[in-house]
C-alpha cells in the first residue's frame, strides 16, 4: 500500500530520521517502520502529526503488532518510548 500524500510530506520533513535509506524509498517506507522511527526519535509535535495523518488507532493497532510479534521486534523500539506509547495507546486509542 502506497502512503498518502501527506504522510510522504511528514516523512520528507523527518527525512533524516531514516538516514539509513536510500532518499528515493522514504516516502515509500511501510507504516511500521515509519511508527516505529517516528515513536523513537522524532519531536512530539511530528508524532502527533503522524497520528493525526494515520489515525491513532490505526497507530496503536500497528504499534501493539509489532511490539506482539516478538521480544526481538518489541526491543526495535527503546524501552522509556514502548512503556510510554503502552500506556498512550491503552487510554487514547482503546
Amino acid at each position: 500500500m502506497e502512503n498518502s500524500p501527506e504522510l510522504k510530506t511528514l516523512i520528507r520533513k523527518n527525512a533524516h530520521l531514516f538516514w539509513y535509506s536510500k532518499d528515493s524509498e522514504k516516502e515509500n517506507l511501510p507504516l511500521p517502520v515509519v511508527l516505529e522511527f517516528f515513536i523513537n526519535y522524532a519531536n512530539k509535535e511530528d508524532i502527533k502529526e503522524l497520528f493525526r495523518i494515520v489515525g491513532i488507532k490505526n497507530a496503536a493497532k500497528v504499534f501493539f503488532e509489532q511490539v506482539n510479534i516478538s521480544e526481538r521486534a518489541a526491543n526495535n523500539y527503546n524501552s522509556l518510548s514502548r512503556n510510554y506509547f503502552s500506556l498512550y495507546f491503552s487510554k487514547y486509542a482503546s
